[in-house]
């Protein structure tokens, strides 16, 4: 009995024991297992790890990465850019001068004429930065007497210090005549007027005939120079050599008025549309001059349809008639010729053979095959030599069996290809007794009215005036519109520049662009200086000095290449670099930052 109830009570005290456990855990619930506390040199081990390679990160990694990457920008005066490119640092200015003189006049009668003509060029000039203005020539106390007499005369006293006389006006009179003549040397820059000894007089205290004869004369002289700078120095400047140009006469008329009109140094209410003859004129320059370039490249081709004639005197005759206008065109580009000789050279396969004309005893060409006249395939004509542009002249001597040649209708012997060159046919001069005989060499003289037309339509391609029809002014009108269109397309190019610097704040600007932009801007200022003392040639040179620097600093190398390198190409390179190493420092640096602010949180709550 009392081993069993030992027994008894043992199990029940073992029963109890189990039945008080099975009491505080519910049956079915598992209880987590706790990982043992941190030590204290583990946590800050970890955290001083997580801690240096975030400091080799920011301290060492980022710097290293902006120094390799970081694009050099180099300072440019970017407001004074703006200020060349909208006009507001310099307004140009074109003041020609005018020396007048008469070896029969005494000094206060060409004094008197001089100012009456100065004041009604003044009433009809509409462009106030193109204007004339007249001195007395070759007397210099008359020059001193006329700069204490009015504003006009010591204007010309200080064009004959600094500046180029464009033209000189010999007065000169001759009994007979009845009105005022005027004619223009071809080759020289005078302008001889002859009048009637009565006109010397005024009629009346407004009306002087001499004066207002010799200011229409120079008016109409520089009306075609006016127009094209007053088209070059609006915000839109002319396209010299581009393939555009207005459809007609009437919208390049009322363009360039239009240009004109907005001018800010054009007097209210006194524009006038341009002439449709001038309107016309310069139409057809817009449609043929080249565009401007340091060097030309000229080459001078004879092509003939058989073997004669086999040589020709063509080094004479470039020396003779051609050279003297290349040196005087030299002040504006420079010129290189080469010359060549195909013989056996057939027409284009499209051209239709020549036609008789037995009424003119000549043979014909029709004016709708002239422009395929050239035979490209055949002839070896080279678009370009060199750096510059290439001019090609050829001179075509046909066979003796349809000489003399020429166009139908216009019986011309020459016609020019818009920047491209010209085509002289040239059928040489054999007396009677060998017409129709081959010529077998072509001599220089042979070769004079090729040349002459060839000077004449070099002078088109570089964009000189038809008018005046004198050379020496033609080149001075060429020299200025130059120097006008090179100083507004190196104005423009500076306000581009500005502009893409700002637009692109991640472009490269290397020191060569900045170097640059000063030599532009130093330049320019020259420019602005030079036209307006009336040193023109000394003003194109700075022009084309600040042309080529505006040129080279746009187009730097360095500089365009990271306009095409944009920004999702940056992330598509760096992305796989940084991932896979900015992840897990993120992620530890997250992780530390949340057991941090947990324990944070539990010690503010308090036990």
């Amino acid at each position: 009995m009392s081993g069993s109830t030992s027994d008894t009570a043992g199990s029940t005290e073992s029963d109890g024991f189990h039945s008080s456990t099975t009491a505080a855990v519910p049956i079915g619930a598992a209880t987590p297992k706790q990982p043992p506390p941190e030590a204290r040199e583990s946590i800050h081990v970890r955290q001083l790890v997580i801690l240096s390679f975030w400091a080799i990160v920011v301290f060492l990694g980022l710097p290293i990465w902006w120094w390799t990457t970081s694009v050099f920008r180099a300072r440019l005066p970017l407001q004074e850019m703006e200020n060349w490119a909208e006009g507001k640092s310099c307004k140009p200015s074109f003041p020609l001068e005018i020396a007048i003189e008469s070896p029969s006049l005494q000094e206060h009668d060409i004094i008197r004429i001089l100012r009456a003509t100065q004041h009604a060029l003044d009433d009809r000039n509409d462009f106030s930065p193109h204007h004339l203005r007249l001195r007395v020539g070759n007397n210099l106390a008359a020059t001193n007497d006329s700069q204490q007499q009015g504003q006009h005369e010591t204007f010309g006293q200080e064009g004959r210090q600094h500046g180029e006389t464009a033209l000189t006006v010999r007065l000169t009179p001759q009994n007979g005549l009845t009105t005022a003549r005027a004619e223009l040397q071809p080759h020289s820059p005078l302008l001889n007027i002859l009048y009637p000894p009565a006109l010397v007089t005024p009629a009346s205290s407004t009306s002087f005939p001499l004066a207002n004869f010799v200011a229409i004369q120079l008016q109409s002289l520089y009306a075609e120079e006016q127009a094209i700078i007053a088209h070059a120095l609006t915000l839109n400047p002319w396209p010299y050599g581009s393939h555009q140009s207005p459809a007609n006469a009437g919208q390049l008329s009322s363009t360039l008025t239009a240009s004109v009109a907005s001018s800010k140094d054009l007097r209210s209410g006194h524009t006038r549309p341009l002439s449709p003859e001038l309107a016309s004129r310069l139409a057809s320059r817009a449609t043929r001059a080249l565009r401007y370039a340091p060097t030309y490249h000229i080459t001078i081709s004879l092509f003939t349809p058989n073997a004669w004639p086999s040589s020709w005197e063509i080094e004479s005759a470039i020396a003779q008639y051609l050279t003297p206008l290349l040196a005087s065109a030299s002040v504006i580009s420079n010129f290189t010729i080469d010359t060549q000789t195909q013989l056996y050279a057939s027409f284009s396969p499209s051209v239709q053979e020549p036609q008789y004309d037995a009424g003119r005893d000549v043979w014909t060409l029709r004016e709708e095959d002239l422009s395929s006249f050239i035979n490209a395939a055949e002839w070896p004509l080279n678009p370009s030599i060199g750096a510059g542009p290439t001019l090609n002249f050829i001179i075509y001597v046909p066979d003796s069996t349809t000489t003399p040649l020429v166009i139908k209708d216009s019986q011309a012997t020459s016609w020019l290809i818009p920047q491209w060159g010209g085509v002289m046919i040239l059928n040489p001069s054999l007396p009677p007794s060998r017409k129709g005989a081959q010529t077998l060499s072509l001599s220089k003289d042979d070769l004079q009215p090729a040349l002459l037309v060839f000077s004449h339509q070099l002078l088109s391609f570089l964009g000189a005036p038809e008018t005046p029809p004198s050379i020496p002014l033609q080149l001075q009108t060429l020299t200025r519109v130059r120097a006008a269109s090179l100083f507004q397309s190196a104005s423009s190019t500076m306000g581009s520049l500005a502009r893409l610097t700002v637009a692109l704040p991640s472009i490269a600007i290397p020191r060569t662009v900045s170097i640059a932009v000063e030599v532009t801007l130093s330049h320019l200022e020259a420019t602005c200086s030079a036209l307006k003392a009336g040193r023109f040639s000394a003003g194109l040179e700075h022009a084309k000095t600040a042309e080529m620097a505006a040129e080279r600093g746009f187009f730097e190398r360095s500089m365009v290449g990271q306009v095409y390198f944009p920004d999702e190409h940056k992330v598509a390179v760096y992305l796989p670099l940084l991932g896979p190493v900015g992840v897990p420092l993120i992620m530890s640096a997250l992780k530390e930052l949340k057991r941090m602010w947990t324990i944070r949180r539990i010690s503010l709550r308090g036990p």
